[in-house]
């Protein structure tokens, strides 16, 4: 089976991708948020990629575990046993997951995925003249801990805003042996391309280099598989993100090969790192406790498993034909708007291809105006600005280097007035043709011209909001 399914993803039908049951036991679905004018709305989200809303039954299963919860590890009393079962009993389920196999991988539980390629960037021992060989698509998570550590080489994208694999080519033929790591992601968060891991895989593997998957993006709307060592496309090392699939109380994943981990001091050290510690030395404990010092978050990891459990009762051809028809009905809605510019495959015809990830701009707008209007004239929630993806988004919007010298100068100055950027819509498995009509209607009058505040800019903050508006959170919810 392929490392990724792009290439044999089932077509959007009318049928097999209906998940309304699933819409109902969303916790706050029904939220009422107010507006300019008029009663409050129903809340849409469509800020997915950043994170997810969840699902009562996980809720539910984190309150049954409450009455067991206790620390885990080395504890004697009945609860921090039973603690210290559950989670690993979860540690296993990720594993499966993501088709690991726990004798040549291990699983370890990070705060997210940020903090899990920084580890593994600390523990892979680089040297500065060792090439990390990443691309201009990467969330800065997955490039700028690489900078610390070794001599980053970026593989360009191409005109469609796609990795370029010609590039990725040639730059395997002129650094060869130099190549220690080639790290991508498995799906933009600005695109919503998904890249096909095998050929990066491959070609690391080709010049005896590994391969780490960035796979915050991915892991919610595609199955992962590590693979089998003999498998040139096998993925070495795999991170992702429990907050966009689902699991509140975030964590991250860190699946990798077990030999880097068993070598040499953890980056992080203190309780439960080690067997023995005296005057002078400390003996490290053997793995995963090695490299998870300090208590973990046992609630997240419980939520992540039962997450898991969630997506996996679903079925992935459910979830890609469902969100495929939300991103081809999207598509062809924006497609009709004039002055609307949408960054990437535009194709409706082949949304089971890529993530339900819309990067899109009013022309003459400010992206961030559009998305306060979105909010407080329409109860819609997205994103704006460059998504922690700055080198794609400027390669998007074909930022030159003089005003990319221009900008980073006002940025500096503490003036994001004009800070380039994007709208971006996400779709989660809980979202409907029916929310996507009403953000087609929104962007349809936002575009006309058609909207009623009266919008002031914070230039240091680089945000809209509205003269004379102002929301009592504590109204909503009180600590």
């Amino acid at each position: 089976m392929p490392t990724t399914l792009a290439k044999t993803q089932p077509r959007p039908t009318a049928t097999t991708g209906d998940l309304s049951e699933w819409r109902s036991r969303l916790i706050g679905v029904d939220a009422l948020v107010p507006v300019l004018e008029g009663p409050p709305v129903n809340y849409i989200n469509f800020d997915n990629a950043a994170s997810t809303p969840t699902f009562r039954p996980i809720a539910e299963k984190v309150d049954e575990f409450l009455q067991w919860y206790s620390n885990v590890h080395r504890g004697t009393g009945f609860k921090s046993q039973l603690s210290s079962w559950v989670f690993e009993e979860a540690r296993e389920r990720i594993a499966r997951f993501v088709k690991a196999d726990l004798t040549r991988h291990i699983v370890l539980f990070t705060k997210n995925s940020t903090e899990s390629i920084n580890k593994l960037s600390h523990r892979l021992d680089l040297k500065h003249d060792d090439i990390v060989l990443t691309s201009l698509m990467e969330h800065h998570s997955n490039e700028l801990p690489w900078r610390k550590v070794a001599t980053v080489v970026h593989i360009e994208i191409d005109g469609d805003g796609r990795i370029d694999v010609d590039d990725f080519n040639a730059k395997l033929v002129q650094y060869g042996k130099k190549i220690r790591l080639v790290a991508v992601t498995g799906a933009s968060n600005v695109s919503g391309y998904i890249n096909d891991i095998a050929v990066f895989a491959r070609g690391a593997h080709s010049v005896g280099a590994e391969v780490l998957v960035d796979a915050a993006q991915l892991a919610p709307h595609r199955p992962m598989i590590m693979g089998d060592a003999t498998d040139p496309s096998h993925i070495d090392y795999l991170v992702f993100s429990a907050h966009k699939m689902y699991a509140p109380y975030g964590i991250g994943i860190l699946v990798g090969n077990r030999r880097p981990f068993e070598e040499g001091d953890p980056d992080s050290v203190g309780g439960g790192t080690v067997d023995i510690v005296n005057l002078e030395e400390a003996y490290w404990t053997d793995l995963p406790d090695k490299e998870e010092a300090g208590t973990p978050d046992i609630i997240g990891v419980v939520a992540l498993a039962k997450a898991i459990e969630l997506i996996e009762s679903i079925g992935w051809d459910r979830i890609i034909v469902h969100e495929a028809a939300l991103t081809a009905h999207a598509l062809r809605g924006l497609a009709r708007i004039p002055k609307v510019i949408v960054y990437g495959n535009v194709d409706p015809e082949h949304t089971a291809e890529r993530l339900g990830v819309i990067a899109f701009d009013i022309d003459g707008m400010p992206h961030a105006l559009v998305a306060a209007i979105l909010s407080h004239e329409h109860g819609i929630g997205v994103r704006s600005g460059c998504f922690c993806a700055h080198l794609y988004v400027k390669s998007l919007l074909h930022v030159n280097d003089a005003d990319a010298r221009e900008l980073e100068r006002q940025i500096l100055s503490r003036d994001r007035s004009r800070l380039p950027g994007t709208v971006r819509i996400s779709f989660g498995i809980y979202n409907t043709i029916g929310e996507v009509d009403r953000f087609l209607a929104a962007i349809t009058a936002i575009a006309d011209g058609r909207c009623r505040g009266d919008y002031q800019l914070d230039a240091e903050r680089g945000e809209y909001t509205p003269r004379g508006f102002a929301c009592d959170f504590s109204r909503y919810f009180q600590i």
